[in-house]
């Protein structure tokens, strides 16, 4: 499982011109599900995602996450995070797996997300997505449940 999170001021979903999900201060998460993905792995990417310490403390420090700042969670499903370019310019996409198994995947990170009680907003898996922001840094994090980066 991968996510690229991004410290945002703000940030949006738009499907056909109506907002699904809209943050203030908090954290917008894309996240790419492989076809080999478990629950260990949607476990990594959850506990670092609601803990990272990428937000400033009284001293100006990255000491803080999105909970100690009180901030929100904007997910994004993202199959393109797995997208395979090395070789030729159109990049493959085989290790996203099928969509009704990421589907489900997703739909299972989604609850654990829920029960682990960190306050978010979703985009919708599999649609055609608007996504806006304002990337507060820009302090953007990669992250890989392979521990590849």
């Amino acid at each position: 499982m991968r996510a690229v999170v991004q410290r945002v001021l703000e940030a949006s979903v738009t499907i056909e011109g109506e907002v699904v999900g809209q943050i203030n201060k908090g954290l917008m998460v894309l996240v790419g599900i492989k076809a080999d993905d478990t629950e260990v792995d949607m476990d990594y990417i959850l506990n670092k995602i609601s803990g990272l310490r990428i937000f400033e403390d009284e001293q100006g420090k990255m000491n803080l996450s999105v909970q100690d700042v009180e901030g929100k969670l904007l997910i994004v499903p993202n199959f393109t995070l797995y997208g395979n370019a090395i070789k030729g310019m159109r990049p493959s996409f085989t290790a996203s797996g099928s969509v009704e198994e990421a589907r489900k995947k997703y739909e299972c990170f989604m609850s654990k997300l829920e029960e682990k009680g960190v306050p978010f907003e979703a985009g919708q898996f599999q649609a055609d997505m608007k996504v806006a922001l304002i990337n507060d840094g820009p302090v953007t994090i990669l992250l890989d449940s392979s521990k590849t980066f």
